[in-house]
Formats: structure tokens, C-alpha cells, sequence
């Protein structure tokens, strides 16, 4: 499933909230020949009423004369849909309100992943029957649970018909109950739409899943892969970057698994998208969810990707459980082993990356042994964005046939894994840095704009004229758990490369990761950042926040793009003492020898256990690696280089010995 922080970052705390329109704000149509489509439909309704012998339950009423006011649980993929069925509704003539209470018609989109999402959605059907509203429900529940009591005698449109919301709308408010649940091709992405935040452009990739994870219900609502071609994906983005968005979050269930269904792929999509986006970086990319599996089959693309100007170093990449055995019980397809394997890639490779990750507490059968390895996970990697939920069985899946924890028990993991998770100040390190920050949001308190940097760390920027949607440098003067904050020092500028590092690129410390405060002993050490800011030093990397000055003695080398640091013997992702066994390389790679992690072409699957790479899915790399082309040139010739001046450095030596 998408990640639920889509929903979290966008509207607030709760995963979900109102689709928020501006009366004022123009319908972005796909094309004008949609918009004409509507106006013929909607004059020819309105003739029919003229007609019209009074056979309908309510009043007579023109269609598109009324109010609607949406209201959308869930996923990002959720918001999307809702952004495509406010815009056909708008086009159409029907008003768009910002309060229920105003609205002739609730349209509420929903979502079946978690009991609090459908619970919250039945009070808001209770409250919408009480005040006498027509309600139109769309989304995962209607399409999922199709006996569900709380939409009995109400309309429900299905994820795949909601190109015919329009119709579904106007029945209903005729007083007719319609089921529009029929799976059907996927909907266009050129119809007309009204972004929730007119400088973010939601970008629905596919709908459905290759998994069957045992607790989850959205494939009964989204079903299997269906993948829109990349030729429509890439037209949409150069519409979205027309209208002038700042930010294209990629969305899907699953955005790993895109194009696997029609033979392509998401590193094939990549290398298209980011050859139409803007060079100054005015439009950012954002990746949604991607499960490991995917991961590992594309995970040099996917890192190649991250170290891209135009893309945020950020992925939420679910766990769910550090315990293999749970793992197998929830059928997630992937090892503890493989999801470190991910993990440390993108950590080693990707400058100042930022990993999200979920946890599931209390699955059926998780013992406190389980549950331990997961603290020990998330002491590993301190992940800033941790979304914790408990489990709750959905009617109609495996796991909720299992033999449940006892809910004290599943209750007090959560709060124990809550409270390591505060221990941490994950920003505390960028204090005093200077950063390129995307503003594109207001704040909940109405005192602060929002902004995003490179690995999308939250920015609460001083509000003033003229800066939303725009990048700017910033000044970071304090942090929190959730944010920074600081000032603006101007307009962003791509700055001459001989007087400061690319765009995008981070004068974060390195202690900012907190993987171990400094002056802290550690047997080992790793390059985050560029080569601007790398060590390059000869015998080892610093990891973020060890210790300067420490001799490694084991090692792998993360020399990949520019995020290596150059070192002739060894950089380790991360202090040995907070690595697990089977994540040190020992056996296939012997003490300072390094192992390169050549994302170019391959997995990179050797960088942390020694593994044989293995080929990666052809196809969309040639611009990723483009990219980083200029880096692994240096590379090439840096030892050649070395070698020379080694040599020219001794025959001086010689030379002085001769004439003393």
C-alpha cells in the first residue's frame, strides 16, 4: 500500500483530511476537448430536465448546479482520485465547497487499509445521514467490502469508475442509489483535475499489487497490476510541469513494481521523466512506496535516481517486521537480511539520503524475541519517519483467522517502540548549514510556510510575499524531531561550480545521520556525501557522526557516483559495532580490500555482503547513469593519475639523495 505519510506530510497528522479546494482555483483540464465534452453533456442534461415528467424520487433539479464537498481518507493514490473526480465535477459546473455544511453532496473517498480510516469514515456517513446530505462514497471500501452496513441504501462508485463520477453524482442527487463497481480499464489521466495543493502533482503510476501480503485488503479493492504505459505517465508530467508544480509525488501501491505487467519498468520510467523535467530543479520528483522485492531488482537505478538533482533523496521503504519469521507469516517476500541489504545501500550511496520505514506491532504470532530484533532494527538505522501501527485483523484476510496477541501485549510494543523512536533528534545536525529549500505548502499554524530540502526534511519557512513555490537558500538555525527552521537568505541561484557545490547538494554535517555520537570508539567508518565534501581520505571514510580520526579494520567500499569518498583501502556504511553479523564483509572480501558497490549497470548487491552481482533489468538506466557518468570518469583516471605522481615523487627523492 502507498505510503500513508503521503497523506500525513500533505494534510496534517491523521492520514487523512478534507480535499481542499479554493473556490477560485481553475479546474486543471487534461484537454479542451474534455471540457467541451462536459458543456455538450451538461446542456444536454439540461434539456432532458425540461422534458422531464417528474418520475425522479426527489425534486427536480439541474444537473451541475450544486454544492460537493469531498472528503478523502488514506493514500496518496486516494488523493489523486479525488483530485481527478473534483476536476471532472467542477468542469462539469457542480461547486466545489470547503465546508460539509455547505455542501448539497458529500463525496467521500475511502480507505480500507486500517480500522481507524474505516471507523473515522463511518462517522463521517452517520453525521452526513443526520444532516440529510446525499452521499456518494468512492474508494477501496465500496470496491473491497461490498457488504459493508455502513453503505447500505447509499451510492458507491468504484477505484476504476471514477472517469463516471459525474453521472453517479447526478443520480444521486435525483434521489437514486447507484453501484458503479464494475473493474474496468484503468481511468484516463487526461481528465480534468483540481490539485488539492496547485503545486503538487499526485501522479498515480498503477493500481493494484503483484503481492498478497496475509493482513491487507487493498488488493480486493485495487486487485492486480495495471500499469498505465509510459508515454501517458511522461505527457502528464509535461503538463504538470505547464501548470507550474513544484513537486510530482509518483504514486502507487506499489511503485516498484510498476510496469511489470506491460514490460517495462520503473528504471526505465525514471530515465524518461527526468529527461523531461527542468535542469535548474525547479520541479522535484518525489518516489512513493517501493517494497523490497522490487528494490532489489532495480536498486541501482532507484539510488542513481536519488543522487539526481531533480529527485528528493528520500523513499519509504516498509519493513513492517525485523523478525523472518513474521515476515513469512505476513508473506512479504523479502528477508530481515534483504531489507539491511536495501537499507545500506541507499545510505552508503545516496548523500544525506533519508530512509521511512513501517512497523507492524503485534502481528499474530510475534513474540517478544520478534519483537526485539525490531527495537534492534530501529536502533540500527534511527529512522526519522517511523510509522508505527498496531495490528488490527480486516475481515475477510488470512491473518485474521491467526491466533491474535493479547492487545495489552500488542498495545505496550507500540508505546515501547514509540518511545525509542523519540529518543532521537535526527536534525539536530543540520543546524548551521546552508540549504536549496522547495516551498509549496502552508503550515497547520498559520505562522509558517512549508518548504522541503534535498532528502525532504520538513522546513518551517517565515511567511513573506512571493515565495511559495519558488526554492530558495536557507539558513538552518534550529531543529526539532519533526522539523527545522530558520531563515531565508534569497532566491535560489545555481551557483558558479567553482565557488560552491551543484544544486542539491547538502553542506550538512556529517554527525547528522546520529548513527553514533562523536568522540564515540567505532572499528569502522563510511562516506556519506559527495566528492566536494568526501574525505578522501587514504586509509579510511568517516560514518556519519563516528568519531574523526578512527582506523578502520574491516571494510567495504561505497565508491559509487559522486558519493564516494576516493579511499584507497575502505569505507564502511556504517560504525561496525552497530552492524549486525551477517552485515560485515568477511569471508568473500578480505580485510582492506575493497569491494566496490559499481551501482552502474549492476545491483550493487556486493556492498554489503560480498555477493556476485547480479545484472540489472535492462532498459532506462542510460540516463540515470548519465548522471554519474562524470564521476566514475574521474575514477578511471584518479589511480593512473596516482600511480604517475607516486613515481614522479620518488625519482625526486632520488634526484636529492644524488646530490647531497
Amino acid at each position: 500500500m502507498d505510503d500513508l505519510d503521503d497523506i500525513e506530510d500533505a494534510f496534517g497528522m491523521g492520514g487523512e483530511d478534507d480535499v481542499r479546494v479554493l473556490r477560485d482555483l481553475p479546474p486543471q483540464v487534461g484537454t479542451h476537448q474534455n471540457t467541451k465534452a462536459y458543456n455538450l453533456a451538461k446542456h444536454e442534461a439540461a434539456d432532458a430536465m425540461k422534458d422531464s415528467k417528474g418520475t425522479c424520487p426527489g425534486e427536480q433539479i439541474l444537473p451541475g448546479k450544486q454544492s460537493i464537498w469531498v472528503k478523502t481518507f488514506g493514500c496518496a493514490h486516494n488523493v489523486s482520485d479525488s483530485e481527478y473526480m473534483a476536476g471532472q465535477l467542477q468542469a462539469y459546473g457542480y461547486q466545489l465547497v470547503d465546508e460539509s455544511a455547505d455542501a448539497d453532496l458529500w463525496l467521500v473517498n475511502t480507505c480500507t487499509v486500517k480500522n481507524p480510516s474505516q471507523d473515522a469514515m463511518s462517522t463521517v456517513l452517520k453525521t452526513g445521514k443526520e444532516n440529510g446530505k446525499a452521499l456518494l462514497v468512492a474508494g477501496c471500501v465500496p470496491q473491497g467490502e461490498k457488504g459493508a452496513k455502513d453503505l447500505d441504501g447509499l451510492s458507491v462508485i468504484g477505484v476504476t469508475q471514477i472517469d463516471r463520477v459525474v453521472e453517479a453524482v447526478e443520480e444521486t442527487l435525483k434521489g437514486h442509489t447507484v453501484h458503479m463497481l464494475q473493474k474496468k480499464a484503468l481511468p484516463r489521466l487526461d481528465l480534468p483535475k483540481v490539485r488539492r495543493n496547485k503545486l503538487v502533482e499526485v501522479l498515480p503510476l498503477s493500481t493494484g499489487c503483484l503481492g498478497a501480503c496475509t493482513y491487507c485488503k487493498t488488493k480486493h479493492a485495487r486487485g492486480e497490476l495495471g500499469s498505465y504505459d509510459p508515454e501517458t505517465l511522461v505527457e502528464r508530467v509535461k503538463t504538470a510541469v505547464a501548470d507550474g508544480v513544484t513537486e510530482i509525488w509518483m504514486s502507487s501501491e506499489d511503485t516498484g513494481a510498476y510496469g511489470r505487467d506491460i514490460g517495462t519498468s520503473l528504471a526505465d520510467l525514471l530515465g524518461r521523466i527526468l529527461a523531461v523535467l527542468p535542469e535548474d530543479g525547479r520541479c522535484m520528483l518525489r518516489l512513493g512506496m517501493t517494497n523490497p522485492p522490487f528494490m532489489l531488482e532495480q536498486l541501482g537505478a532507484i539510488s542513481a535516481a536519488m543522487r539526481h538533482p531533480c529527485v528528493f533523496s528520500y523513499l519509504h521503504v516498509p519493513v513492517q517486521a525485523a523478525s523472518d519469521k513474521v515476515l513469512d507469516a505476513m508473506n512479504r517476500e523479502y528477508t530481515v537480511k534483504q531489507f539491511h541489504h536495501v537499507a545500506d545501500a541507499l545510505l552508503a550511496s545516496v548523500p544525506d539520503f533519508q530512509l521511512a520505514t513501517d512497523i507492524i506491532c503485534g502481528f499474530p504470532g510475534e513474540t517478544e524475541e520478534d519483537f526485539d530484533q525490531t527495537m534492534e532494527l530501529v536502533r540500527k538505522y534511527k529512522f526519522a519517519h517511523l510509522h508505527i501501527s498496531q495490528f488490527y485483523p480486516r475481515p475477510g484476510t488470512p491473518a485474521a483467522r491467526m491466533k491474535r496477541v493479547p492487545t495489552k501485549a500488542v498495545k505496550a510494543r507500540s508505546r515501547k517502540l514509540s518511545l525509542l523512536s523519540a529518543e532521537w533528534d535526527p536534525y539536530r545536525g543540520m543546524v548551521g548549514s546552508i540549504q536549496r529549500v522547495w516551498i509549496s505548502d502552508t503550515a497547520a499554524d498559520g505562522h509558517h510556510l512549508v518548504g522541503r530540502t534535498k532528502n525532504y526534511v520538513q522546513v518551517l519557512v517565515p511567511p513573506a510575499e512571493g515565495l511559495m513555490g519558488t526554492s530558495v537558500q536557507f539558513e538552518i538555525t534550529g531543529a526539532s524531531r519533526w522539523s527545522v527552521r530558520g531563515v531565508v537568505l534569497g532566491p535560489w541561484a545555481i551557483p558558479d561550480s567553482a565557488a560552491a557545490p551543484p544544486p542539491g547538494t547538502s553542506t550538512w554535517p556529517a554527525q547528522s545521520y546520529g548513527r553514533q555520537p562523536a568522540g564515540e570508539t567505532t572499528v569502522g567508518s563510511a562516506t556519506v556525501g559527495s566528492s566536494s565534501n568526501g574525505c578522501g581520505a587514504s586509509t579510511c571514510c568517516q560514518v556519519p557522526g563516528a568519531a574523526e580520526g578512527v582506523a578502520t579494520s574491516d571494510s567495504v567500499t561505497a565508491d559509487v557516483s559522486d558519493g564516494g569518498c576516493g579511499s584507497s583501502t575502505c569505507c564502511q556504511t556504517e560504525p561496525v559495532a552497530q552492524r549486525s553479523a551477517d552485515s560485515r564483509c568477511s569471508g568473500e572480501a578480505a580485510v582492506g580490500q575493497p569491494v566496490h558497490a559499481d551501482i552502474d549497470g549492476v545491483v550493487g548487491s556486493s556492498i554489503l555482503h560480498g555477493k556476485t552481482p547480479q545484472p540489472e533489468q535492462e532498459g532506462g538506466l542510460q540516463a540515470l547513469h548519465q548522471v554519474s557518468s562524470g564521476s566514475w570518469m574521474l575514477r578511471d583516471w584518479l589511480l593512473p593519475m596516482g600511480i604517475v605522481v607516486g613515481l614522479f615523487g620518488m625519482l625526486l627523492a632520488s634526484l636529492q639523495i644524488l646530490s647531497s
